[in-house]
C-alpha cells in the first residue's frame, strides 16, 4: 500500500505531484529545490547556501514520512554547474555519518525558478 506523505516544514509541491510516497518500506521523496517553506520563495546566495536548505526541507520530509538521513539508501542531485561539486560535496557529507548512501550526480540545463540544485532520495522506512 503506498501513502502521499505532506509536512508543512518543507515546500508544498507547486505541480502535481506529492512531496513523498511511503511503500513496500521505502520513502521516495520528490525532488527538492532551495524553496524556504515559510516564505515559498527561493533561498539566494550560492551553491553550499542553497544546498543546506534543500537537505534541511529532504530532513523535514523524511521526518514526516518516518525515517531519517540515516535510512537514505539512494540519492539523486541535480546541479546546474558541476563547477559546484566540491563546494557541494562538503556540505552533502555534513549530513550524513557511516555508511553513505549511494548517488548520482547531474550536470542539468536548468532548474524550477533558476534553482543551482535539486535532490532527491530514497530512503527505509522500518
Amino acid at each position: 500500500m503506498k501513502r502521499a506523505i505532506h509536512t508543512d516544514k518543507a515546500p508544498k509541491a507547486v505541480g502535481p505531484y506529492s512531496q513523498a510516497i511511503r511503500g513496500g518500506g521505502f520513502l521516495f521523496t520528490s525532488g527538492q529545490i532551495p524553496l524556504d517553506p515559510a516564505s515559498g520563495k527561493l533561498v539566494q546566495g550560492g551553491i553550499k547556501e542553497q544546498a543546506h536548505q534543500v537537505m534541511k526541507n529532504l530532513k523535514a520530509v523524511l521526518e514526516a514520512g518516518g525515517t531519517d538521513f540515516s535510512k537514505v539508501v539512494k540519492s539523486t542531485v541535480f546541479l546546474d554547474d558541476l563547477k559546484n561539486f566540491v563546494q557541494f560535496n562538503e556540505v552533502y557529507a555534513e549530513y550524513f555519518q557511516g555508511d553513505r548512501p549511494a548517488r548520482s550526480t547531474f550536470q542539468v540545463a536548468g532548474l524550477p525558478l533558476g534553482a543551482r540544485i535539486e535532490i532527491e532520495m530514497i530512503a527505509l522506512v522500518e
